[in-house]
């Protein structure tokens, strides 16, 4: 293979990435920043349920394939860390579709066993992992805790309800 074809390959993923950043960081296009909320909290309608969403902006390509992870994390009271729940706390990558939305956005509510008794609440967060993929390659990753301040995301429970953390008594 001639060097000039070896290296075409790299260059091309190379200018995808570069036209994506590109895109996302448009002047006058102003491209939402990707965010994460917890917004449904053992409610009588989700008893015992966690609601995680996250919202990513998209890049004005259909050739770009947007992917989002949604994980749970729970607070281990013995060292105060945030641990991976594993299992059936993890969405794994869910295909949001292409690009050309200015905005993508889905969630998950997992639904846990709630502590014996007696025992402290479950403390809860969600850790989403954003992925901007070309041709089957991750061009760019991003990675975000729930936050409070995002009203109004479709499925939240109560309406308009949006937090960092969740506890499950």
């Amino acid at each position: 293979m001639s060097r000039c074809r070896a290296t075409r390959a790299p260059l091309a993923a190379l200018a995808a990435a570069a036209a994506l950043l590109l895109a996302l960081a448009a002047p006058g296009a102003a491209a939402p920043a990707p965010w994460a909320t917890v917004n449904v909290c053992d409610t009588t309608g989700h008893p015992d349920g966690i609601g995680i969403r996250g919202s990513m902006p998209g890049t004005g390509d259909r050739d770009d394939e947007l992917f989002m992870r949604l994980q749970l994390q729970f607070l281990r009271r013995s060292d105060n860390t945030w641990r991976a729940l594993g299992g059936s706390g993890d969405s794994g990558f869910v295909d949001l579709g292409n690009g050309t939305a200015r905005v993508r956005q889905t969630g998950r509510t997992f639904t846990l066993s709630p502590p014996a008794d007696g025992r402290p609440a479950f403390v809860l967060r969600g850790l989403v992992t954003f992925e901007w993929r070309r041709d089957g390659d991750v061009v760019r990753r991003a990675r975000r805790l729930t936050s409070a301040g995002h009203p109004g995301t479709p499925g939240a429970d109560p309406e308009d309800y949006s937090a960092a953390t969740c506890s499950i008594r």
